[in-house]
């Protein structure tokens, strides 16, 4: 690495040289988290985050895990910092979870941070969070949908320390074995946590040996100044105004009622304020969410349509101010429940790429499948609880330059599909079918990327099941055009039949022994008009049996025919010019009338 220079001014090289230089000790804790993990929902989800702070707290770089987690360290860090003034000492690691007291996410969610000292001073912060599979609760998992209260969502854990100045807090661990349902998981994701924290301090004092503390100190307050000064160079290529868009949650329970989420975002000159006024109130269920987490999420929102060289540190923040209704269901006010808050993470992303999408619209696609759902199966038997948690993902919406893509997560959370032998392997499951969904992209000149669906058979004689789902009602949108995607689909198959589940049922679904569960994640929306696609990559959709020849026909207006040999597909061009007039004129047709009506 070189060396940083002396002067007063650092420059360019050695800035861009420092930022590789600490996203690598991130991402080396990334790696070692995803290695040393006990639970597949960190080890093959990977479902967590790393960070490296300065001395005052502020991050300076994050692994590539989770986006809408950006603001979150930050947060805690400043907690911790007030709590324990004069208290943190070399070889002190602490553990905390609790919203309300911490900062932190929701009780799944467990950080483990470390102070990083070099010669006797505090040189900054080497701290994960990771969400484990279990942390008591009403439920098996700990995402309890019909919960009223924190207090029935797990184990609330303020900031302690785990290790005391090198001595390790058996109580603290004892305290957890007691009330989860799978302690040997979480406690072997904790000391995967600590051993990433190892990482990310061995890393750090590297950076302090080679150039000297106080010269590694200037150079973060300069990384600081770098992101906040390209950030707002971007932010000035976005045209000034006020952009405000409305998305939906379905709602909770048998009977939904639609909880409404309304930003505004805006933009004046280098900075923009994004505002969250017109949001429901509070619910009582756990899809609340707290301000530090709104406020990641619409980071991770800014973060993605500006420029990707702009380095993961709290400077790349300051020209963005976030502001919610107190008491809103995306600034809960204790005891709210939030144990399942990351669906409204995932639509407040969305409802921001709409409003982005006003701003920005050749860089924003279409809506996408909404977030992974969150699937939880409880298997009892022998005095204990076995807990299988797993996410389902995914797909974007069509972009003005390309198709949705398939199997990809989420923008908001890096993760990933756990894969089926793993499942098979070590969980009562067999996993019947695991595949895309035909016709389930939203239509348009660019398609939607294909819903995924997986079914998933109980091997136990008895289990339960919780959901996370969401966009059965309010599909994913279209742009410039484009068509809706296909709603989400949740279904027990059972002896005496199927039938269609909640999105987000706030008690626990029991399952038998044969019971199979199907669920299907949303289609992304479409974007452009449908008839203006290429009618080759029609073809070559239905050739990929991503699209039905009828879906052609009535969705893209592309006839095709075939010979003896149903692969031999060609298209019919003097037909498909032919219907794609039709369809045209009978849009214009209908939206005349409507206007002549009114």
């Amino acid at each position: 690495m070189k060396k940083l220079r002396t002067q007063t001014a650092i420059d360019g090289i050695g800035l861009e040289i420092l930022k590789n230089g600490l996203e690598t000790i991130a991402d080396e804790m990334s790696i070692i988290l995803v290695k040393s993990a006990y639970s597949p929902i960190v080890r093959d989800v990977m479902d967590f985050a790393t960070s490296i702070s300065d001395a005052n707290g502020q991050p300076i770089a994050q692994g590539l895990t989770q986006p809408f987690h950006l603001g979150s360290f930050n947060d805690v860090l400043a907690h911790l910092r007030e709590h324990y003034a004069g208290r943190i000492a070399e070889g002190d690691v602490f553990i905390g979870n609790d919203p309300y007291t911490t900062n932190a996410q929701h009780l799944p969610d467990i950080f483990v941070i470390k102070p990083v000292f070099f010669r006797s001073a505090l040189l900054g912060w080497s701290a994960t969070f990771a969400h484990h599979v279990d942390i008591g609760g009403l439920v098996p998992g700990s995402n309890a949908l019909g919960a009223t209260e924190i207090f029935q969502e797990g184990l609330r854990l303020p900031l302690l320390k785990l290790v005391d100045s090198g001595r390790l807090n058996e109580a603290v661990l004892d305290i957890l074995r007691l009330n989860v349902r799978m302690p040997a998981f979480v406690l072997g994701d904790v000391r995967a946590q600590m051993a990433a924290c190892l990482v990310g301090e061995r890393g750090l004092i590297a950076i302090a040996e080679r150039h000297g503390p106080a010269e590694a100190e200037r150079a973060f307050r300069a990384l600081h100044r770098y992101a906040e000064r390209l950030t707002r160079a971007e932010i000035k290529k976005i045209p000034d105004g006020d952009y405000t868009f409305t998305d939906h949650i379905d709602g909770l329970g048998d009977q939904p009622e639609p909880i409404r989420l309304q930003v505004t975002l805006s933009i004046r000159d280098d900075r923009i304020a994004v505002d969250w006024k017109g949001t429901s109130s509070q619910v009582a269920g756990g899809i609340n969410t707290h301000m530090p987490f709104t406020r990641s999420c619409c980071l991770a929102a800014i973060r993605s349509v500006i420029s990707p060289e702009i380095p993961n540190c709290l400077g790349f923040a300051r020209p963005i101010s976030v502001t919610a209704p107190r008491g809103s269901v995306v600034n809960a006010t204790f005891p709210a429940p939030c144990g399942a808050r990351g669906i409204t993470g995932f639509r407040m992303l969305d409802c921001l790429f709409g409003a982005l999408a006003k701003a920005l619209p050749d860089r924003v696609p279409a809506d996408s499948f909404g977030g992974n759902s969150l699937i939880t199966f409880g298997f009892e038997g022998a005095g204990n609880t076995e807990v299988f948690v797993e996410t389902v993902m995914g797909n974007s919406g069509g972009a003005s330059w390309h198709d949705g893509q398939e199997g990809i997560p989420h923008i908001g959370a890096n993760l990933s599909n756990v894969p089926v032998e793993q499942i098979e392997a070590q969980y009562p499951l067999r996993i019947r079918h695991y595949g895309f969904v035909p016709n389930s992209g939203g239509p348009g000149a660019y398609r939607g990327g294909l819903a995924i669906e997986r079914e998933y058979e109980v091997c136990a004689a008895r289990a339960v099941l919780t959901l996370r789902t969401d966009k059965k009602h309010f599909p994913p949108h279209g742009l410039a055009g484009g068509g809706t995607g296909a709603p989400s689909v949740n279904k027990a198959i059972t002896r005496t039949g199927e039938k269609d589940l909640p999105v987000l049922p706030t008690e626990p679904i029991p399952f038998a022994q044969g019971d199979v569960f199907r669920h299907a994640i949303p289609g992304g929306g479409g974007y452009g008009d449908p008839v203006r696609r290429d009618a080759i990559s029609v073809l070559e959709d239905v050739l990929d049996g991503k699209v039905s020849r009828e879906h052609a026909r009535s969705a893209y207006g592309v006839v095709l025919t075939a010979t003896a040999l149903e692969k031999d597909l060609r298209i019919d061009a003097p037909a498909t010019v032919s219907l794609r007039k039709q369809i045209v004129k009978g849009r214009r047709t209908r939206q005349g009338g409507a206007f002549d009506e009114q």
